[in-house]
């Protein structure tokens, strides 16, 4: 196998489904099959849009980094068990005639043993798309030390709903979340929901004072409100990127607030996450919302993915046969 399919930026705005060439299969190598990929509306929209001018960002590129497929070969040195399971694939540099940014929207992959994570346990393979995700949520629950602690998340995206359903995983005593969408806030496993567009914020949040404000939604205004709640040397995770900090510094000081920035996820958190899919102790499967082909208009689904509230995650299928629904349509 040594040609494949796969997603290209190949400019500003430009997205095509072309064939590239795979590099060979190494002695620590997989060769892995994909049945579905996602969309990352972070990274992968500031990349589409030119804005990453840098390696590995440069055009043209294979976006992804959310992968699930089936390993289907294993060089001299990897054990031959693995032939034949799902696994996670953070995306792969294997590729002779296009640069990968990660690299993982490709009907096959060539990537090291290394960077995998093997799904044994887990009834529907595909809720290993959650897994940076829900490694992303769990990193930042870590840092806020959520046990016996009251907790109030802004934003209910993707990981601000595994944040709020994790938190209560790791013993918070109580978890609040705002969100201005409404299917978002069903989803969201809180156990006070709040639309702030519909509710004041104050009632809804009356007699409570919070421990922990974990932020998903980068939105300044919405830290600074959120802020008013919190007690004396609380406590604020910053879930999301900023290119830019720029709040009232007043409530900073006034209450000796500590402030803990999330990176990403730390060593482990992958092999966690999958443990809890597995143990049915978080929904994964909750998150996929919408679904596309890569044959279809990516472009399309590309754009509902970024700017429709709506969809948390786009689900591209690369196995037809495998369940597969049609561009920018709902599950």
């Amino acid at each position: 196998m040594n040609k494949s399919k796969a997603i290209v930026f190949s400019g500003v705005r430009q997205i095509e489904l072309r064939e590239v060439t795979l590099k060979p299969v190494s002695s620590t190598d997989v060769l892995v099959e994909t049945w579905w990929s996602s969309i990352s509306t972070g990274t992968e929209k500031m990349a589409l849009n030119g804005l990453i001018p840098s390696p590995p960002f440069i055009f043209p590129f294979i976006p992804g980094y959310e992968t699930v497929g089936r390993i289907i070969e294993v060089g001299d040195h990897v054990n031959q068990n693995l032939i034949g399971k799902f696994a996670y694939v953070a995306g792969s540099f294997g590729y002779q005639d296009v640069n990968a940014a990660f690299g993982g929207a490709s009907q096959y992959i060539a990537c090291p043993v290394d960077s995998i994570t093997v799904l044994d346990g887990i009834a529907n393979p595909q809720c290993g798309i959650a897994l940076p995700l829900g490694a992303t949520a769990l990193h930042i629950v870590d840092l806020a030390g959520v046990e016996g602690k009251k907790v109030l998340v802004l934003g209910q995206g993707a990981v601000g709903i595994l944040s709020a359903d994790l938190a209560k995983h790791m013993g918070a005593s109580l978890v609040a979340v705002t969100e201005p969408n409404e299917k978002r806030l069903k989803i969201s496993a809180a156990d006070i929901r709040v639309n702030p567009e519909k509710q004041d914020v104050s009632a809804a949040l009356a007699g409570h004072e919070f421990d922990v404000l974990i932020d998903s939604t980068g939105i300044m205004g919405a830290i600074e409100t959120g802020l008013r709640f919190l007690r004396f040397h609380g406590t604020v995770v910053f879930g999301g990127y900023y290119q830019r900090m720029n709040i009232d510094y007043s409530q900073a000081f006034d209450k000796e607030l500590s402030f803990i920035a999330a990176r990403q996820w730390a060593k482990g958190d992958l092999q966690r996450v999958r443990e809890l899919i597995a143990a049915g102790k978080l929904n994964a499967e909750k998150i996929f919302t919408h679904r596309c082909t890569p044959d279809g208009d990516l472009k399309a689904a590309y754009d509902k993915a970024f700017g429709d509230a709506e969809c948390l995650k786009m689900i591209i299928n690369w196995k037809p046969a495998a369940g597969a629904e049609a561009c920018s349509t709902g599950r």
